[in-house]
């Protein structure tokens, strides 16, 4: 049954100030969700049965949950069958029971319809030409889980999620986690808990995929993580596994050496989709890549490169972004920012790609430098109403200059007081959410620096600055040489080998 409030679309855009009424006011613990995608590989059905149950205490009689679908068929609450009141985006919820002074626990369960994407947003159905085999994949970010399940569309609200899938027989499916037991035919597939995490990150994809398994294992033992790479079928005699298991193991060496913090998500599926209109999507547990990275040809140096430092990129996000995330999406910095600079930094010095810098300076921090000259540029942590707004702001500033600013940033403070500042930083918030504050608390407190004016400087401004050499009248590389900058910010940069912090405004 489908409401006549169906009408008012204007409320799929949410607002930074709804959205954290609604986090106050309600404290969610656990989400189930159940797909039916049987039906998925006949062309003519467009839509897919999805159940969601909702385990949370409220402060509030009333909410909304969040859904884009083709219908809502029922709504209970606490076992409780209410009227439907559905307007293509929200869910209304009365009757919780609970209030600013006393939360009451409450179970919501919404029987609806999804309905398969072609656009990228959702539950993706892409039919291969090649052998005519259908194959499914979810992409979120920021906000289109609400496309496959019922949910409070916000990264501060986070579930323990658990996933239950029927499909075809021959079908693989994945999501975030491990299945729980063997494969029963006829049964759903039964998938673990997943830890807290945000709604946009939780995943699916499902269909005759080939796939390639290993494992990585810590160094001194104590942690084992399965590995799996995974491509259409068609394209399975393209895939080199072999690199990108290296590459993935190498990250994993890496950033448990320097995060100090164990990879928290049990398993590591990496999955190159068709028809992605991303690069690559940081879903813990089951990362999803461009097909374009699945070489059909003989690949440069280069395209190794480029694949290599996403898939660094992705990695670094299970920690930045995943295991500690963005309050509301004006700090979407805090992940994106550092995961591009991570892509490289790591690709630097864990793998062949030594000179993943010079590739940094020459594309991404180039593309910084144009977009920062250009009316629509804007300062690192933006002003983010709305989903609207958040949307705009997946460009050059938020991840290239961001990531140029905190290549700047580790010079700043130290590359040993920066880890020893992500290492508290992660330890202090894991599974939770944290503000561009929080982040500076923790540097600050790891380097001793004060890293107000830094940020200010840095974060909260636009445009470039110009450094020049100002010999004086000395000769060349005498003391009386001065590096000038067009405007003032807290900088370090080398010279000769040197580190110097003498920028003087000009």
């Amino acid at each position: 049954m489908t409401s006549e409030l169906r009408s008012a679309s204007a409320s799929a855009n949410l607002g930074r100030t709804e959205t954290a009424e609604r986090a106050a006011a309600i404290d969610l613990h656990r989400i189930r969700v159940e797909l039916d995608l049987t039906a998925a590989p006949d062309p003519a059905v467009s839509v897919f049965p999805t159940v969601t149950t909702l385990e949370f205490d409220a402060r509030a009689d009333a909410t909304w949950i969040d859904f884009i679908g083709d219908s809502v068929g029922r709504v209970e609450v606490n076992g409780v069958e209410q009227p439907v009141r559905y307007d293509g985006a929200r869910v209304r919820i009365d009757g919780l029971g609970g209030s600013a002074e006393a939360a009451t626990p409450a179970i919501v369960r919404i029987d609806a319809l999804g309905v398969y994407s072609r656009s990228g947003e959702g539950l993706h159905r892409y039919v291969d030409p090649a052998d005519g085999e259908t194959y499914l994949y979810t992409q979120y970010e920021p906000a289109d889980a609400r496309r496959v399940m019922a949910c409070f569309e916000q990264p501060d609200l986070k579930a323990e999620t658990t996933f239950s899938v029927r499909a075809p027989e021959a079908w693989t499916v994945l999501s975030n986690t491990v299945p729980t037991g063997e494969r029963v035919p006829g049964a759903p597939i039964e998938f673990a808990p997943t830890k807290p995490i945000s709604s946009y990150i939780t995943a699916v994809a499902a269909g005759p995929y080939f796939g390639v398994h290993d494992s990585w294992t810590k160094a001194g033992g104590g942690l084992e993580i399965p590995l799996g790479v995974y491509c259409r079928a068609s394209l399975a005699e393209h895939l080199d596994a072999d690199e990108i298991l290296e590459v993935t193991k190498q990250g994993l060496d890496f950033f448990h050496e320097r995060f100090g913090f164990d990879y928290p998500w049990g398993v590591y599926d990496q999955i190159f989709v068709p028809e992605y209109n991303l690069g690559a999507m940081e879903n813990p547990g089951l990362v999803t890549f461009t097909e374009s990275y699945v070489f059909r040809g003989a690949a440069t140096e280069s395209q190794r490169e480029g694949r290599a430092n996403t898939i660094l990129h992705e990695m670094a996000h299970m920690w930045f972004g995943d295991l500690v995330t963005m309050r509301w999406w004006d700090d979407l910095w805090l992940k994106e920012s550092f995961a591009d600079f991570m892509g490289a930094f790591a690709a630097s010095r864990a793998t062949r790609f030594t000179d993943a810098f010079v590739t940094f300076a020459n594309r991404r921090k180039a593309w910084a430098v144009e977009q920062d000259q250009m009316p629509t540029t804007h300062p690192i942590v933006a002003d983010i109403p709305d989903l609207e707004a958040a949307k705009l702001n997946f460009d050059g500033i938020t991840y290239a200059k961001g990531a140029a600013v905190l290549k700047q940033l580790v010079a700043f403070v130290g590359e040993d007081a920066f880890f020893a500042g992500a290492r508290r930083y992660f330890a202090d918030h894991a599974y939770g959410n944290t503000e561009l504050n929080d982040l500076l608390v923790a540097l600050e407190e790891a380097s001793g620096r004060d890293l107000r004016a830094w940020s200010a400087a840095w974060l909260e401004t636009t445009g470039l600055s110009t450094l020049e050499l100002d010999r004086g009248s000395g000769t060349e590389g005498s003391s009386a040489a001065r590096i000038l900058m067009s405007d003032p910010r807290p900088h370090r940069i080398a010279v000769g080998g040197t580190v110097s912090t003498r920028c003087r405004a000009r």
